[in-house]
């Protein structure tokens, strides 16, 4: 009995090890919940810098983390969620996926629902997926 409970216990160990890593749906999905609650430090996570081709922001160069963290936060105030939800993630390459979200919402004070996809860019420097792009697309 103690070397079954040792073998599940290492089992345990192990799955718990490898869902802290986590895959590029599970990164995709944390954004998404993230965006949704409008945090938008969570959205960034811990990237050092971030291209965002969203309203408001030059679409050119990276931002660092707090300016990112900024400017999502401004988009996010003007707009009220109705539905948020991942239409595809793919792995481009090794270390490099996206992942897109079909956004549908109303501007605050309004009634009228419009609708954006909204594309993530990751990568895999490590063991876990980093957001280091997003755009916006009506």
């Amino acid at each position: 009995m103690g070397r079954v409970m040792a073998v599940l216990a290492l089992g345990l160990l192990l799955a718990g090890r490898a869902r802290g890593q986590g895959s590029l749906p599970d990164a995709a999905e944390r954004v998404r919940q993230a965006w949704l609650a409008h945090d938008a430090q969570a959205v960034v996570g811990q990237c050092a810098s971030l291209v965002l081709q969203i309203p408001g922001a030059d679409p050119s160069a990276p931002v660092g983390r707090a300016q990112a963290v900024e400017l999502l936060r401004r988009h996010l105030r003007a707009g009220v969620e109705r539905t948020l939800s991942v239409r595809a993630v793919r792995e481009v390459e090794p270390g490099r996926g996206y992942a897109e979200l079909d956004r549908r919402y109303v501007v605050a004070g309004t009634t009228d629902e419009r609708r954006e996809t909204i594309f993530l860019g990751f990568r895999k420097p490590s063991d876990a997926w980093v957001l280091d792009e997003v755009r916006s697309a009506p």
